[in-house]
Order: structure tokens, then C-alpha cells, then sequence
């Protein structure tokens, strides 16, 4: 089943009160869940053929592989997020395209053309052409380590803000940036992003269990801190690839 077409009456969501044009408020279920706003995600992917090049040296012919497995992995997570009713996909790689719909996420092509804050707030307007009270939150890409649950602890604490965001591992950057039902998104993805969008007003988010959300990974070295964290299945089997080839060649038969 497509996340777009899941029941409204899935426990942990609130459901239909954007439709009614009525911003849900948080209650709890009868299993104890925390009920959330709902929420749409945009997630803006680079074509494997130049996405994550720092790795190269890493990964080798297995770079654009690795791409979209950390890609794959991280949407999968996404989708998986019990707050999350839609997910939509920016990008040009038709072949990890498949794959993400697969998954249950709307691929869009980036029509904008226009770099990586472009392609958000395009993610986003589609996001509310479908649901316009939806809260929304753009997300990185290359988090092959994320849980389902540290987007939801995340996303309840964006909840209380206009706008809000999350600082990556280094303190520098932004993995996610959020924000409510009828506001700008404003993103300024880039270098030294925690301070553009600290200027922009948005609240600086710390809730706890958010690591596996925090680490993204353009060297070698974040990859290292993703898998101590533990990445998902597909990059795992991407980084199996990597170690065979990185094995010496033993005695040959003769």
C-alpha cells in the first residue's frame, strides 16, 4: 500500500482535520502513542551520477551504488515514521526514482533546476497542493543511519514552533528543517546552515534519541559514524560489496 492511500484510521495519526481545514491538536491514543500533527516530507535527491562524490575515494565503482542505497535507506525510514502521510521525492535519477516509489514515497522531477533550496521549496508546494493544512518538514537525503523514531521524536518537538530545525552531528549543518501549516519554509541548506537558519528565526530543536537523524555523510569518515550507529540494509549490502573488493586476492587454482 502506498503511504499516500493509508488508512485515516491508523493508530498514532491524526487524520482528516487538515481536510476539514482544522490544525489537529496533540492528544494521546489508547495504546499510550503521543498523537502528533501530521506531516508531509520532502526529501530532494541528486542523481547518483554526481551525488556524494566526496566518497569515491571509499567506495570506488560502487559510489553511485552507495548513494542510492544511503538514499533508499533513509527514505525508507521516512516512510515508516508514524507521523508521516506523504512523502515526496525531488529528483532527476529516473532509476532510484523507481525505487522510492517503490517504497511508497510521490517522485517529482526537479523542475526548478535551481540547487538544493529550489528543490525543497518545490518538494514542498507539492506537498500542500494535496494537503495544503499539512505541517512539513525537508529532509537530507544521506542519513542511511535513521530510525523511524528519532524522526518522530523530532517532528513532536518541531511541533511547538513555526518554523523549526535540527542540526547535523558536526553542529555546523541542518538535516531537518520544519515548518507549520500556512508558513514559509525558508530553507537555507548549505554551508553554515544552523546559523542561516537561526537568523531566518526558525527554533533550534535538541530533543533526545535524534543521532541516527543528526548524521549525515559526505566523507568517509561520517560514513564510518553511521555504520557505529548502524545503517540500513541496503547500504549494508553495498558496503559488503566494498569490503570484498577490498580484500587481497587469494591463491588461485591451477
Amino acid at each position: 500500500m502506498r503511504l499516500a492511500d493509508r488508512s485515516v484510521e491508523e493508530p498514532g495519526r491524526i487524520d482528516g482535520d487538515e481536510a476539514a481545514g482544522v490544525t489537529p491538536r496533540t492528544a494521546c491514543d489508547p495504546r499510550g502513542w503521543r498523537v502528533s500533527r501530521s506531516w508531509g516530507v520532502a526529501v530532494p535527491v541528486k542523481h547518483s551520477d554526481i551525488g556524494k562524490s566526496r566518497l569515491q575515494g571509499f567506495a570506488g565503482r560502487f559510489r553511485a551504488e552507495l548513494a542510492r542505497a544511503m538514499a533508499a535507506d533513509c527514505v525508507a525510514a521516512v516512510v515508516s515514521c508514524r507521523f508521516v502521510q506523504r512523502v515526496v521525492i525531488v529528483t532527476d535519477d529516473e532509476s532510484a526514482g523507481q525505487q522510492f516509489v517503490a517504497l511508497g514515497a510521490q517522485v517529482v522531477a526537479d523542475l526548478p533546476g535551481n540547487g538544493l533550496n529550489a528543490a525543497l521549496e518545490f518538494g514542498v508546494e507539492v506537498l500542500r497542493s494535496h494537503r495544503p493544512k499539512l505541517w512539513v518538514a525537508a529532509l537530507s537525503a544521506d542519513l542511511p543511519a535513521l530510525r523511524p523514531d528519532a524522526l518522530s521524536a523530532a517532528l513532536e518537538a518541531a511541533s511547538s514552533a513555526p518554523r523549526a530545525f535540527l542540526a547535523d552531528a558536526s553542529g555546523v549543518g541542518t538535516t531537518v528543517l520544519t515548518a507549520a501549516p500556512g508558513v514559509a519554509l525558508d530553507p537555507a541548506f548549505g554551508e553554515s546552515s544552523r546559523s542561516a537558519h537561526l537568523a531566518s528565526g526558525a527554533t533550534e530543536i535538541n530533543p533526545p534519541g535524534v543521532s541516527t537523524l543528526r548524521r549525515d555523510v559526505d566523507t568517509a569518515a561520517d560514513l564510518r559514524d553511521a555504520i557505529r550507529l548502524g545503517v540500513g540494509p541496503r547500504t549494508a549490502h553495498v558496503l559488503t560489496k566494498i569490503e570484498r573488493l577490498e580484500q587481497p586476492a587469494g591463491p588461485r587454482d591451477v
